[in-house]
């Protein structure tokens, strides 16, 4: 008969191994939890020489339903999806669609021009273009020689 060495580390392991199946087993699945009331949407932000550019999927939501805020070098976009009509008695066997008020903030890396700002909104996609203040714009010097 061999003798093993104690390692008290492959005993740890072991119980967390233990632990980790204990929780799954015991959690529900992701599906069957219940999302937040207040949903975020995916934006994409485009650095350009004189302006940020800031794009928002927001599928559903009417332009007028849609409040945008910009403070310093924060950009606040806050929307509302309405729901059509609801029914009581509705044996719904999935209910996928969320309905409700989302909001995402944005940080610009510099001061950007909140009285030039445009915003279009097409296709369930909103563009803001925000201009860059005169001071954080760059500026080239040019080296004489």
């Amino acid at each position: 008969m061999a003798l093993m060495r104690w390692d008290p580390f492959r005993e740890m392991a072991s119980l967390r191994e233990a632990m980790d199946r204990m929780f799954e087993e015991t959690i529900l699945p992701s599906r069957f939890i219940e999302a937040p009331a207040m949903i975020a949407f995916p934006v994409d932000v485009i650095e350009k020489e004189d302006a940020y550019e800031v794009k928002a999927s927001l599928p559903g939501i009417k332009p007028e339903d849609v409040d945008i805020t910009v403070t310093g070098n924060t950009v606040t976009i806050r929307g509302e999806r309405k729901e059509e009509h609801e029914e009581k008695r509705a044996n719904y066997l999935m209910r996928e669609r969320r309905f409700g008020t989302c909001s995402r903030s944005i940080t610009l890396p510099t001061a950007a021009d909140a009285e030039h700002a445009q915003a279009r909104f097409e296709h369930g996609i909103l563009t803001l273009t925000i201009p860059k203040l005169a001071e954080a714009k760059a500026k080239h010097i040019k080296v004489q020689a």
